[in-house]
């Protein structure tokens, strides 16, 4: 697995665990110490670059989500699709990753750690997502 495959799972796991504590503050606190982890790689700088980013641009990152919901409620995604779309939002919007790979990497963490249809909606999603906000970057006006 690459460095920056590592790197993405372990700031999905991060931002779900986020997600998933009563006290937000209390959880930033062991959020970037990564004690969980087994071994020490440099995923993990990469890994924290994503957690802080997706954190420190919360709202915006949550907007931008909620403009491209379908018939569908922010507060209905489940956890994990909803940890994995923050992290890729961030990504697609301030990272000089090229969007296909941040959302071919989305689309495969949700095969693997969300329901059977959380790739395809994943991929809608972030699909819609990088139509608008891609295009903007590429071509400001």
């Amino acid at each position: 697995m690459g460095k920056r495959r590592r790197g993405r799972i372990l700031a999905f796991q991060a931002l779900y665990a986020w997600d998933m504590a009563d006290d937000k503050n209390e959880a930033l606190k062991g959020l970037y110490n990564f004690s969980w982890v087994e071994k020490k790689t440099t995923a993990e700088d990469f890994s924290r670059l994503l957690i802080a980013g997706t954190l420190e641009n919360i709202e915006k990152v949550d907007s931008i989500i909620r403009k491209h919901l379908v018939h569908w409620d922010f507060s209905r995604l489940n956890r994990v699709d909803r940890a994995l779309l923050r992290m890729s939002v961030f990504e697609l919007l301030f990272s000089t990753a090229p969007p296909s790979v941040i959302i071919d990497e989305a689309v495969g963490i949700s095969r693997e750690y969300g329901t059977d249809d959380s790739y395809r909606f994943v991929n809608g999603v972030l699909d819609g997502i990088r139509k608008t906000q891609c295009m903007k970057k590429e071509n400001p006006s």
